[in-house]
């Protein structure tokens, strides 16, 4: 009898002008923690879609436990036991866990019933809930506790996990390892997609590496290490990143006094008596769990919202809070928002004509009015070009580009105008390892070229490797700064979870 729970035999899916998955084929085994690695547009996403149901292949067949496994729909996935917990949470946050739950269920279940099974998971998985709380006032790693026992109470035999800890503290990522391995050693099967190498290698058993539409290689995890992962999956060897501090000048070029703000929002964090500096050709890491603040923090910084309660906001001797957006690049400041797709790039515009959307001092798209066409083309070229973004040019739509590439290319459109401060969020979330470098080495030269640089982020792992200096925001508050290479992961872990300084 064969070992394997899903046999996936020449699934090929197209698209226009592409083929996402070109004969995928390769096997999982039953009990195990199977990855799946590839580079943005590398086909993960559309497998993923194919197992659950959201898209039907050209062409292919999967076996399920030795049977042909043909669905239309996620609802009939989870029917034949197959979950998915979404990078992206589907919870309604105004509504309780327990009536989240409710929603969750495909069959009819008493209370009493629920109450049942839920204790039973809670206890078994390690994944302890209160039912009666409000989703909004969940933690992410709370959140995604409601996630998964809402999918466990389908009683699924395959798991599918995407990001699983792109938004979690330390603590919590080893929490969930915990149950991942609980749940493997009663019967399941975990299919992990994730851009994070070292958690391939320390939780998954067998690993399908993807490129460009095709598998490359499936393999056990134990014949690699994180860097020959990336090796392997992008085709080459990637350089080790260095941030140094030889270039740091004494100066302080940006400064946050005392800034707070009052959303009388239940959906918004309110922002506490907020301070910072930063020095001229430094990288500032905030370091947080989604949710504590940092994309009304991230308004506030950009002048998208400029009714503060108190404090200023001081750029090279200016006071700048009540600027907006447009303001603040006249002073060289650029922002690189966390929704690339409808914030940072309109999605229906070309690249060119996203690179006219930003308004850049002296850079030349308009004389007497007029729109220099020829200019701005260059500009979106040279984007291309030196941030190695992947499109048949500069004439496709935003929204045509994979999530790495966009991104490389807003943070390109960004970086090209040589700003003197750049203000960040996210960088690198939710993309590939080769994508991922790119950016962070790209963010280094800059601030090595004299740029003062704000990454806000939830990967910690990205602050703690390229920023000089690193701060937390918890619940609407900022944390002291920390110099990066002399303060302890752990301490910074605890501050993400609300521990104070």
């Amino acid at each position: 009898m064969s070992n394997l729970i899903l046999d996936i035999k020449n699934i090929t899916k197209s698209f226009p002008k592409v083929i996402a998955n070109n004969k995928v084929s390769f096997g999982i085994k039953k009990n195990s923690v199977h990855a799946i690695l590839g580079e943005n547009g590398a086909g993960k996403s559309t497998f993923v879609k194919i197992l659950y149901g959201l898209l039907e292949p050209d062409e292919g067949s999967i076996e399920y436990n030795s049977k042909p496994f043909n669905i239309n729909s996620p609802a009939e996935a989870r029917k034949k036991g197959i979950g998915m917990v979404f990078q992206h949470f589907s919870l309604f946050e105004s509504l309780s866990v327990r009536e989240n739950l409710i929603l969750g269920i495909d069959e009819t279940m008493s209370y009493s019933n629920l109450e049942k099974k839920l204790e039973n998971i809670s206890s078994q998985y390690n994944l302890p809930l209160d039912l009666d709380a409000p989703i909004t006032s969940l933690s992410a790693g709370e959140k995604q506790r409601v996630e998964i026992v809402r999918i466990l109470l389908q009683d699924p035999q395959i798991l599918i996990m995407d990001e699983p800890t792109s938004v979690l503290t330390p603590q919590e990522v080893e929490s969930l390892f915990v149950t991942l391995n609980a749940l493997v050693k009663e019967g399941r099967t975990i299919l992990y997609i994730t851009h994070k190498l070292e958690e391939v290698i320390s939780i998954c058993d067998t690993v399908t590496i993807m490129r460009n539409g095709e598998v490359i290689d499936t393999s056990s995890t134990s014949n690699f290490t994180a860097k020959s992962l990336a090796t392997k999956m992008l085709g080459q060897k990637l350089d080790d990143l260095k941030t140094n501090y030889e270039h740091v000048k004494d100066e302080f070029n940006f400064e946050v006094k005392d800034i707070s703000c009052e959303f009388n929002d239940p959906f918004l964090t309110d922002l506490k008596n907020i301070s910072f500096k930063v020095r001229v050709g430094e990288i500032y890491g905030i370091a947080g769990v989604a949710g504590n603040g940092q994309s009304e923090l991230m308004d506030i910084l950009t002048g998208e919202n400029i009714n503060i309660s108190s404090g200023e906001i001081i750029f090279n001797k200016n006071k700048i809070q009540n600027f907006g957006p447009q303001k603040r690049r006249d002073l060289s400041i650029s922002f690189v928002p966390e929704n690339r797709l409808g914030h940072s790039a309109v999605p229906e515009l070309s690249l060119s004509e996203n690179i006219l959307l930003s308004q850049f001092p002296k850079n030349n798209f308009l004389k007497n009015g007029i729109i220099l066409k020829n200019n701005i083309d260059d500009y979106a070229n040279n984007v291309i070009k030196n941030f190695n973004v992947v499109t048949p040019g500069n004439d496709v739509k935003a929204s045509s580009l994979s999530g790495g590439n966009l991104q490389k290319y807003v943070i390109g459109r960004e970086i090209s105008s040589n700003p003197k401060l750049l203000i960040i969020s996210h960088p690198t979330w939710g993309i590939d390892a080769g994508a991922e470098h790119a950016i962070r080495e790209s963010l280094i030269e800059l601030s090595q070229n004299g740029t003062s640089i704000i990454v806000i982020s939830q990967d910690l792992d990205e602050l703690l490797e390229i920023t000089h200096k690193i701060s937390v925001i918890y619940n609407g508050k900022l944390s002291n700064s920390y110099k990066t290479n002399e303060v302890e992961i752990e301490k910074i872990g605890l501050l993400m979870g609300g521990k104070n300084d």
